[in-house]
């Protein structure tokens, strides 16, 4: 089993549920000679604009709706960033970087739409608790890819049977909710 193959899963997994925890933590990671991890990712400036927009998420996350808004933005940036993140880690390599980029997308799926979920609710604990649970999650799956990336693999899987869970659910409520909302004929 190719140990990139780990690191790159798992990074690209945790990049969906918070890219700017990610990148520190790879940042750091470099800085501290762990070997796979690219040298840009621990420079000075890398670092300062990761951890500001970290700081950033870490209060829109806690915010009922605003982290819904943020989630919306993030639909496009998180997938990005762990494409780039892929291909840093590989060297460049194109399937690495689309493996991530779609890791990050369906871990980003199955996010928002547990936190959407989760917005019907009208008390504000769920998303804090959400929030701090996606947080551990994604730092515990980049120190897995990082120093034990066979289990990052395994956790990565079953993080994916239950964005799939979650995901389709989600789709099913929302056909019924439309279905048991339209109009219907002669009234």
């Amino acid at each position: 089993m190719d140990v990139a193959a780990g690191l790159i899963a798992g990074t690209g997994w945790a990049s969906g549920l918070n890219l700017y925890l990610v990148t520190v933590a790879l940042g750091l990671a470099a800085r501290g000679g762990v070997e796979g991890v690219p040298a840009v990712l621990g420079h000075p400036a890398v670092l300062a604009v990761a951890v500001v927009l970290l700081l950033v998420e870490f209060v829109a996350d806690k915010v009922a709706w605003l982290d819904s808004a943020w989630d919306a933005v993030h639909t496009v940036v998180r997938p990005a960033g762990g494409a780039l993140l892929g291909s840093l880690l590989s060297g460049g390599e194109l399937r690495a970087a689309a493996a991530a980029g779609a890791l990050a997308l369906l871990a980003h799926a199955g996010k928002a739409g547990l936190r959407a979920l989760a917005n019907l609710s009208p008390e504000p604990f769920s998303n804090v608790a959400l929030s701090v649970a996606e947080d551990g999650l994604a730092g515990v799956t980049v120190v897995l890819a990082l120093f034990a990336p066979v289990l990052a693999l395994a956790l990565v899987a079953i993080l994916l049977v239950g964005s799939a869970v979650v995901v389709t659910r989600l789709a099913r409520r929302r056909r019924q909710r439309r279905a048991r909302d339209a109009p219907t004929p002669g009234r």
